[in-house]
């Protein structure tokens, strides 16, 4: 019989407790307390590391962002140094360029000079033998006209005048 009262008290029940208004006091008290547990949990212990985390976050993010901007501030420095060394180096090597073509220069010019020197040399020495051979080769043929001349007066029967003869050979020389 305990179950046929049970099963009737059950049946006499209003259903669902949560729906019983005569529970609701009770379950708004419970409520209350369990929303302001929650919230002082949140609030003072989920909450504070939640914001220490985010601003740890926020803090490499931003030395993240510094460094970079730092770096990027170095990479142009080092960029213009760079060009600058570039630059400097290509002004050195015109120099040495320039340098080199003066000392070539330096050096055909007094090659050059030296080789005008020496052909100027041999020429004059050219032509002094040229003289030489000259004055010989007119008194070769001043001496072979002479006695051209005489061979030619005596077999023509006339008077050989050693004298006469070489002056007009000398004559003719001349012009």
């Amino acid at each position: 019989m305990a179950t046929q009262t049970h099963a009737a008290e059950a049946a006499s029940a209003p259903g669902m407790p949560q729906l019983d208004f005569s529970n609701w006091g009770n379950q708004i008290f419970w409520l209350l307390v369990t929303l302001v547990v929650i919230y002082f949990v949140l609030s003072r212990i989920a909450l504070p590391r939640i914001a220490a985390v985010l601003a740890e976050r926020q803090g490499t993010i931003t030395n993240d962002i510094a460094a970079a901007e730092e770096l990027k501030a170095k990479a142009v420095e080092a960029e213009e140094a760079y060009n600058k060394a570039l630059a400097d180096a290509r002004a050195e090597a015109q120099r040495i360029v320039a340098e080199a073509k003066a000392e070539i220069q330096a050096d055909l010019d007094a090659a050059t000079a030296k080789a005008d020197a020496e052909i100027a040399a041999k020429a004059a020495e050219s032509e002094k033998a040229i003289a030489e051979i000259r004055a010989g080769a007119l008194e070769s043929i001043k001496a072979v006209a002479t006695d051209a001349a005489t061979e030619i007066v005596s077999a023509m029967g006339g008077k050989d005048d050693a004298k006469a003869v070489a002056a007009a050979v000398e004559a003719r020389v001349k012009g």
